[in-house]
């Protein structure tokens, strides 16, 4: 009898734990609010582990080629539900637990309280997130962002008022149409194919008939464009600096991560499906992706300068992320990606920080620019609770001034921070993959290079108005009432860049095998089809 060692059994967790305790938490009364928090938080906490673990486990060689398999239902691939994990994967839940835990502290004290069933969507969101990042099969992949769109859609009208209703409504229908648009997607390539998990389909596309391969690419485009709407390319991506201001500030840092579940799941497919082993589809779509990207980075720039909410500037700001990555894996496919990937890493911890902090300096406003932010918006009711009642941090001024411009710093990509070294690195090695082309460094390449300098300047220059706006303009201000609770996890977000930066040189190791891994694409795919079922004894004759 063949067993399945205990380890292989983390790979599932992931999924399976987060969906346990949401369904606890539903029947806990709402009044029970420190027994929410603590299961929600003891499940966080356990995720992050899980995924450290995982994470060691992937580049510590306990797999062959980094790449761990669970057969689901002890179903062998492709017929089968198959979880992978592999360094990309491990870091993505890291990340994702990190910011998490992050978001579920700074909630504890109020956010958490404002509506009902605040924990139970929090850990389906997280379910939908690990999904997404471990799943090898697209219609799987569609079934988990289903799951964290749906709790994401209650999560956007938590706390709700006229303006979340109205964000949150149009935040749904544009993602019910891109999940219709994704299952459509999903249909047309297995109709072609014939197969749906994506390692199995990386080995059929280049032995498909014309027909075929013409339907798989109507099918991977309609695709595309599911994802790119919640990656929020431009155009598609309207919709997200509105959802960013109205939402509370934890699930406004949340909806930053999932931005980046459109950017990996294009990564990962597009590297797997068109990749080197394509045939005639090598590349199919990457140029379009690198002009999408450029747009919007641009886009994001310029709404960034227009922009004078703090919300809605934490909303361009992820478009320009966004689109920088998608420029730059259009532009180079996986030339670049160790320094793309780097650059998602401080993004998106500078981002989530920058969403918690904006609810931080907002309590410095003088009590009459709520009198009169109310009165600009109709009389609406104020959407924030109460300011808690508690002891003053010493310096709290200081502490939001100086997480201010730390997150300014590596959202902007200047010196000397994480973001900077992103930049560079990234201008570096576009430079080198295409320094020996014939004719030099193509127009194209110079092109990126001015619009994420050009991007990083209005990211400053808008940052910078509203720091000062916050900070100096404000006239004499009262030093803001701040929890530990809510000062911690800024504060661990912050130095978690800074450590990024610190140690770049490890990361970016790191970073290289897992690019490496993801280039090799004939074990990934051997890895995953040739995952064996547990065998079963045979029954005893005895028990006949």
């Amino acid at each position: 009898m063949t067993t399945l060692p205990w380890l292989q059994h983390l790979i599932v967790v992931p999924v399976l734990l987060p969906l346990l305790v949401g369904a606890l938490l539903i029947p806990v009364n709402q009044n029970r609010h420190t027994l929410k928090f603590a299961m929600s938080l003891t499940s966080s906490v356990l995720l992050w582990l899980v995924a450290v673990a995982l994470l060691l486990m992937a580049d510590g060689g306990h797999w062959a080629d980094g790449i761990g398999v669970y057969l689901a239902s002890n179903w062998a691939a492709p017929f089968g539900i198959a979880l992978m994990v592999d360094r990309l994967a491990a870091l993505m839940l890291v990340l994702t637990a990190t910011i998490a835990l992050a978001v579920l502290v700074f909630s504890a004290q109020r956010w958490d309280r404002v509506g009902v069933s605040f924990h139970s969507m929090f850990q389906f969101l997280l379910m939908g997130l690990n999904g997404a990042f471990l799943t090898n099969d697209l219609f799987n992949l569609f079934v988990f962002f289903e799951v964290m769109l749906a709790a994401s859609y209650g999560l956007v009208l938590h706390g709700y008022n006229l303006r979340r209703i109205r964000a949150g409504m149009q935040y749904i229908a544009i993602n019910l149409a891109a999940s219709l648009l994704f299952l459509i997607g999903v249909a047309l390539i297995y109709g072609a194919a014939g197969t749906l998990n994506i390692a199995d389909l990386s080995q059929r596309v280049a032995s498909l008939g014309a027909q075929d391969a013409w339907l798989l690419q109507v099918g991977a485009s309609i695709l595309a464009l599911a994802f790119l709407t919640k990656g929020a390319m431009w155009p598609l991506g309207f919709w997200l600096p509105t959802t960013y201001a109205s939402a509370s500030a934890p699930v406004a840092a949340m909806l930053v991560l999932m931005t980046k579940v459109g950017v990996y799941a294009v990564l990962r497919v597009w590297l797997a499906v068109f990749g080197d082993a394509a045939g005639a589809l090598d590349g199919f779509g990457l140029a379009a992706l690198g002009v999408g990207g450029m747009a919007t980075l641009a886009f994001g720039a310029i709404g960034m300068l227009a922009s004078q909410d703090g919300g809605r500037m934490a909303g361009y700001g992820a478009i320009i992320s966004s689109g920088t990555l998608l420029a730059v894996i259009g532009h180079s496919g996986s030339a670049v990606l160790a320094s793309g990937l780097y650059y998602l890493l401080g993004s998106t911890l500078a981002m989530a920080a920058f969403m918690l902090l904006i609810e931080l300096t907002e309590r410095i406003r003088p009590p009459g620019a709520a009198l009169i932010a109310i009165t600009m918006e109709a009389f609406a009711i104020e959407d924030k609770p109460e300011e808690p009642v508690g002891v003053g941090i010493p310096g709290s001024l200081a502490f939001l001034g100086l997480s201010f411009a730390a997150c300014a710093l590596v959202i902007s990509g200047m010196p000397p921070l994480a973001g900077f070294v992103a930049k560079f690195s990234l201008f570096h090695a576009m430079l080198a993959s295409t320094a020996e082309m014939d004719g030099g460094v193509p127009t194209r390449t110079w092109v990126l290079i001015a619009l994420m300098v050009s991007g990083g300047l209005a990211a400053i220059i808008a940052l910078m108005r509203l720091g000062v706006r916050t900070f100096w303009a404000a006239g004499v201000v009262t030093p803001p009432r701040l929890k530990v609770s809510e000062a911690a996890p800024v504060t661990a977000l912050v130095l978690l860049c800074v450590l990024l930066t610190v140690q770049a040189g490890t990361v970016f190791d790191y970073l290289g095998r897992t690019v490496d891994g993801l280039a090799r694409n004939a074990d990934y795919s051997a890895r995953v089809l040739g995952e064996p079922p547990v065998l079963r004894a045979p029954a005893a004759e005895g028990a006949r």
